[in-house]
């Protein structure tokens, strides 16, 4: 099978898996300034609703372009709110199972807080403002659902209002 992958240097679309440890190496890439690497994994779980095995596998969709393009945006947004260095996000397309990788989120900095505030800022904007859909397989069939979730709390600590898309 053909691995699809849609990126930028900061930016990157992929049905393969990632290597966290190398995402992480090159994004350092010899930088005598980094001080600080934060980084977020999001995985896979079995359950949705609580429920445990709920979830045999889902599907995440997106708009080639469009996605990459938003979350562009997103990391620029986040050198204008924050002292940061370098951000990295990866996101997985296709079909994915419980305990898969789906999501990287690394930021640089030169101190902790940074790069704290930084990666947390952009994975709350992948949650819920980010362009993906996902198909999920339960044993009550498969179903499509929005992949973002409404979460008003996490957009207003950033100033971000939501938007439909």
């Amino acid at each position: 099978m053909a691995r699809l992958q849609v990126s930028t240097p900061r930016v990157c679309i992929q049905t393969g898996d990632f290597d966290v440890s190398a995402e992480i190496h090159a994004l350092r890439a010899q930088d005598a300034r980094v001080g600080a690497v934060c980084s977020f994994v999001g995985t896979v779980r079995d359950r949705t609703a609580g429920t445990p095995g709920s979830i045999s596998s889902m599907e995440l969709e997106h708009y080639p372009g469009m996605t990459e393009k938003a979350i562009e945006a997103m990391i620029d947004e986040a050198h204008k709110r924050f002292d940061i260095l370098g951000a990295r996000v990866i996101h997985r397309i296709g079909v994915l199972h419980p305990l898969d990788q789906i999501v990287l989120v690394a930021v640089t900095s030169a101190h902790r807080g940074e790069s704290f505030q930084a990666c947390e800022f952009l994975m709350d904007y992948l949650k819920t403002q980010a362009p993906f859909w996902k198909k999920e397989q339960t044993p009550e069939g498969a179903r499509w659902v929005d992949a973002r979730v409404s979460d008003d709390a996490a957009l207003a600590k950033w100033g971000i209002e939501a938007r439909n898309i």
